[in-house]
């Protein structure tokens, strides 16, 4: 991501209308905004859209964009946010968010081809967590973004995200371990 000094003089530049300065935003953010929204929707023509209609959101409310209030890549990433769950509830208006008691976490594996089973079955795994969960991991582990980022992201309290994010792992988690896979989780887990 752009350090703080660059959004904001690119940002200042864009909200004078200046389409050259959009466009380096929209290098800089498109690839990223399509993998996190191609992450919460699971659909490639959605996630295209939804990167695209962030930016164009981005582009025609630049003005409302406060530096002192929150960084560029929250801003950004929260337009993202709010457009796959409009698109969600689209789908599917009566998805229900599970809690998972039991605390776990994720064993990292070391031999590559584990890894990339493993990996595979996470990638499975995000797509069945509530949208909340989901979006909670995706901002912090795969966006890079801090708690305090992803919480003002996700209108919720720091404590509310870290919860979420425990949710979200420990489901992961069981299901790393009731998956072909589970063997070698249980394994490295013990080691």
């Amino acid at each position: 991501m752009m350090d703080e000094t660059a959004d904001s003089t690119l940002m200042q530049r864009i909200q004078q209308g200046d389409q050259q300065a959009f466009n380096q935003l929209v290098n800089h953010y498109l690839r990223t905004l399509y993998r996190f929204a191609y992450r919460m929707l699971n659909n490639t023509a959605d996630a295209e859209e939804i990167a695209q209609d962030t930016l164009v959101k981005v582009w025609r409310n630049a003005a409302q964009w406060q530096a002192e209030k929150a960084k560029l890549t929250t801003w950004i990433h929260s337009i993202a946010y709010h457009l796959c769950l409009d698109r969600l509830r689209q789908q599917s208006p009566n998805m229900i968010d599970i809690d998972d008691p039991d605390e776990i976490e994720i064993a990292s594996p070391t031999d590559d081809y584990h890894q990339i089973e493993i990996v595979d079955q996470l990638e499975k795994g995000l797509e069945t967590l509530a949208e909340r969960q989901r979006a909670a991991l995706l901002l912090c582990y795969y966006q890079g973004l801090d708690n305090q980022e992803a919480a003002h992201i996700l209108q919720i309290s720091v404590d509310a995200l870290e919860s979420l994010l425990s949710r979200a792992r420990r489901t992961l988690k069981k299901q790393l371990l009731s998956s072909e896979g589970g063997d070698y989780v249980k394994h490295t887990h013990d080691t």
